[in-house]
């Protein structure tokens, strides 16, 4: 394919998107294909010679689109946001064409050095701690990494190494354990099976919050049986309920203890561009180490996690080798902040998004969202069959008023239905429907619809039905569904 031939292809693939997103309403949110479909439907193996791009839209079109589920349609209200915007998808599409790699600040300068700037650009956007700033006096400083599952298992490794250096003694044989809520997301508990810690899954309040004196009695019984405390996972804005564990008592417990404190912020991170919403992260000076996802909240596209150190002794001593290689003097050596050797471009999307939206557009954006997700609570206490149990930022879940059965029951009709895409959650032995504002595309109007779709399906629900006043619910199983996502 000549360059011609290419500018021919690059925009019928923009027409294509823009039309996708234009339409995306009127796309059912779930598609209705059975598993193995796309098997059947492609061939068993690669064409022996190129084939033209035209049969490929078409081809896409037939055979891929009607098996996606449309994560950016206003009728999506499971999991979390993904972020999606215009500037993302430009600033995508540069860095795949400009392409090359990053290891260190020889093998593309400017990668390098956008990726310190937009890092302090957050800092300073979320008011976080200035000792996070690459540019900083201290040994604190900030990379982007590709999710937050990634980032926790850093931190799990990054705090061995630590634990490592205090003590003088190799960790390989100290019974490490680490710390997290019972509402936190799975990919915890994956890191720490990849970090060989053990992970303790402590009991949270009501409001879902893990709270000191939980730590502090989970710590000692631990210490009692020879474990070794490590690292201790808060939570800012979980997963399920969009809870936030209580930094401060945790932070005081850790340094007290001498135990790696890491935040997960993977979603709720991005309301901290919005002054109202600080006061939630007390306690984030003192923590060891910072993450969210900007790809979640902030409109850039995935992938695109930013994590910060306090200070970056101990992971640089994780991850450094003669083979690597460092910067010059003046420039953090980013390439030792991370799992692999080299990454993307990803701070071009950042950099194009943050111009583009600008920090005002960007809170624009998550009140836009909050406030619907308030209208969601008000139209749900208007109908007095339904409650509401839980709202945070955009995070909502409720049910019908009573026993479970009815509530799984009206959940099997929306997910029969494909109309809306939401998930259900237990929390405090209650069974309930999950529902997020995710779609940058979502007004009033979609909110509107998707609430009076589960009316419509409410108004058929026979409360009388005795295989769903007590039905026997896998708590643990729910759970485990929403928590592995995002």
């Amino acid at each position: 394919m000549d360059t011609d031939e290419f500018r021919k292809f690059g925009k019928i693939a923009i027409d294509y998107l823009a039309n996708y997103l234009d339409t995306i309403r009127q796309r059912t949110v779930l598609p209705d294909v059975e598993p193995g479909y796309l098997q059947k439907c492609l061939p068993e193996s690669a064409p022996q010679t190129g084939e033209h791009w035209s049969e490929i839209f078409a081809e896409l079109e037939k055979f891929v689109v009607p098996g996606l589920t449309h994560w950016h349609s206003p009728s999506f209200h499971a999991y979390i946001p993904t972020a999606n915007s215009f500037a993302g998808i430009v600033g995508e599409l540069m860095m795949a064409g400009i392409g090359g790699i990053t290891t260190t600040w020889d093998s593309n300068p400017a990668s390098v050095e956008l990726e310190l700037k937009m890092m302090d650009w957050l800092v300073k956007m979320l008011n976080l701690p200035e000792h996070f700033l690459n540019t900083s006096d201290g040994m604190g400083g900030g990379c982007i990494q590709n999710s937050a599952s990634e980032s926790t298992l850093l931190a799990l490794q990054t705090a061995k190494r630590r634990l490592m250096d205090l003590s003088k003694e190799d960790t390989l044989g100290q019974k490490l354990v680490a710390y997290t809520s019972d509402q936190s997301n799975s990919s915890v508990e994956k890191a720490a099976l990849l970090a060989s810690i053990v992970i303790r899954l402590l009991p949270t309040d009501t409001n879902g919050c893990l709270r000191g004196e939980v730590l502090k009695k989970s710590i000692n019984e631990d210490k009692e049986k020879g474990f070794v405390p490590c690292c201790v996972i808060a939570t800012f804005g979980t997963t399920g309920i969009c809870s936030f564990d209580n930094v401060e008592e945790l932070a005081e417990i850790c340094r007290s203890e001498s135990i790696w404190l890491h935040i997960d912020a993977a979603y709720a991170g991005t309301a901290l561009v919005c002054p109202e919403y600080r006061y939630l992260m007390r306690g984030i000076d003192k923590v060891d180490s910072f993450n969210f996802n900007p790809h979640k909240w902030m409109r850039v596209n995935s992938d695109c996690s930013a994590l910060w150190f306090k200070d970056t002794t101990y992971v640089e001593k994780l991850t450094s080798c003669e083979k690597v290689g460092s910067n010059p003097d003046d420039i953090p050596n980013i390439h030792l902040w991370q799992i692999p050797n080299c990454r993307r471009f990803r701070a071009l999307k950042l950099w194009f998004v943050l111009r583009i939206q600008g920090v005002e557009g960007l809170r624009a954006h998550v009140r836009k969202q909050v406030g619907l997700a308030n209208y969601f609570v008000e139209l749900v206490k208007s109908d007095e069959r339904f409650e509401v149990c839980t709202s945070n930022l955009g995070v909502i879940t409720f049910r019908l008023k009573g026993p479970d059965g009815p509530t799984k029951l009206l959940l099997d009709k929306i997910r029969e239905g494909r109309k809306i895409f939401v998930m259900p959650y237990c929390h405090l032995n209650k069974f309930m429907i999950r529902f997020v504002v995710c779609s940058s595309f979502t007004e009033k109007p979609d909110i509107d619809n998707s609430w009076r779709h589960i009316e419509d399906l409410a108004n058929n629900i026979e409360y009388s039905k005795e295989e769903y006043i007590n039905p026997v619910l896998r708590t643990a199983s729910m759970k485990d569904e929403i928590r592995r996502r995002n």
